[in-house]
């Protein structure tokens, strides 16, 4: 299945049925009154996350989703039927932005979650409602209102607790298929990895995390070379970012040049995802002898002070223990302190707000590009049934 992870739909919600103009007719009853009842509300528009879902690609055939329209009103006070609401399923991890006002609505990233993005339209007022001492016979009603229609932005972000960063070719698809089950394309050739990948490190039988792998970086990616800052969104639910290194580069480039460049790219993208705990983790030291990684090691230290350092071989799984069970235990210890003491609760949640509005100022960025398929596509008719 071809992986999706940004799509635009139209969502338009049913429009109210319109009241009933009666006035009672039976027998021996000359002047019964009126009794014309109300329309029907228009059903609504709701999303709702579902687990079996990984993509928004079903969204690029069909972007178009409209409720039910509520029925009208009928005389002997009969109230018309609700229109049938639309429900929509999106993957979990699904953030919802609104393009005309650039307001994030909702994000779902809870199983069954449901957010209504299009309320529908009010019903009409049939005759009955106007009857008083003064105007025994109204002949006036009022027609359903329209329901509320909204153009889209739907982000996947990847649910995961660790995410790797790093030039094309540092390692980072090998460390995910060593460390966890994923089955992750592994070729010589820079961009093999050409979509976001996840897979779950089990440190102990009741101790594990989610790890996710994105496309690599390279120096410009924020103004659109490359794949990685397209599926930089993927690692802003993250709380570690592993930051891998080359330690022996195929094109002779120096480790620590390229990851001053590449840490550069991430904060272009979002100041605030910088800010996330980034690790380094030097890779293929299989490749080096112990001289020539303690220079790296020290080089390191010296550029990024103060960061959590690793060194590690994918190949030979040297220090693979040691990063996944530290990172098991600062996750641990994450968790805790953010349950337990409600300034790093409030701390967390307000870098997770300023991530996820870097994400969406990407999304709607992207969305506004000349060159977007949203943009340029029309899109088949709409759909109103499920």
């Amino acid at each position: 299945m071809q992986f999706i992870d940004q799509a635009t739909v139209y969502v338009r919600a049913g429009k109210g049925g319109g009241g009933a103009l009666s006035f009672r007719r039976e027998k021996y009853i000359p002047r019964g009154g009126p009794d014309g009842g109300d329309g029907g509300a228009g059903g609504d528009v709701v999303l709702m996350a579902d687990e079996a879902l990984n993509t928004l690609v079903d969204f690029r055939f069909q972007p178009r989703y409209q409720a039910g329209n509520g029925e009208p009103g009928s005389g002997r006070n009969k109230t018309g039927a609700r229109g049938e609401d639309r429900l929509i399923r999106v993957p979990l991890g699904t953030t919802v932005t609104d393009t005309t006002m650039g307001e994030v609505l909702g994000d779902l990233s809870v199983r069954g979650q449901s957010l209504r993005v299009a309320k529908g339209g009010r019903c009409g007022l049939g005759n009955v409602r106007f009857k008083s001492s003064v105007n025994r016979a109204p002949r006036r009603t009022t027609p359903g209102e329209a329901g509320e229609e909204r153009e889209l932005v739907l982000q996947l972000r990847l649910l995961a607790d660790v995410g790797l960063l790093g030039l094309p070719n540092a390692g980072k698809s090998t460390l995910l298929a060593r460390t966890t089950a994923a089955q992750p394309k592994i070729a010589d050739y820079p961009f093999t990895t050409l979509k976001p990948n996840l897979g779950v490190v089990r440190v102990a039988t009741h101790a594990s995390f989610v790890m996710a792998d994105v496309p690599g970086l390279i120096a410009g990616a924020a103004q659109g070379a490359g794949l990685g800052i397209q599926f930089l969104r993927h690692l802003s639910r993250t709380r570690i970012l592993l930051h891998l290194i080359d330690a022996a580069p195929a094109d002779g480039s120096d480790p620590v040049t390229n990851a001053i460049a590449i840490e550069a790219e991430v904060a272009a993208y979002s100041r605030a995802l910088a800010e996330r705990p980034i690790w380094l983790v030097l890779t293929k030291i299989d490749l080096l002898d112990a001289a020539r990684i303690e220079d790296l090691v020290s080089q390191l230290r010296t550029a990024f002070a103060g960061r959590r350092q690793f060194s590690v071989s994918a190949h030979s799984g040297a220090g693979l223990k040691s990063l996944t069970g530290a990172a098991m235990v600062a996750l641990s210890e994450l968790s805790a302190l953010v349950a337990n003491d409600p300034n790093a609760r409030a701390k967390e949640d307000a870098l997770a707000q300023r991530i996820l509005q870097d994400a969406t100022a990407g999304a709607l960025a992207e969305y506004r590009s000349p060159s977007s398929e949203a943009t340029q596509d029309d899109g088949p008719e709409w759909v109103v049934k499920a």
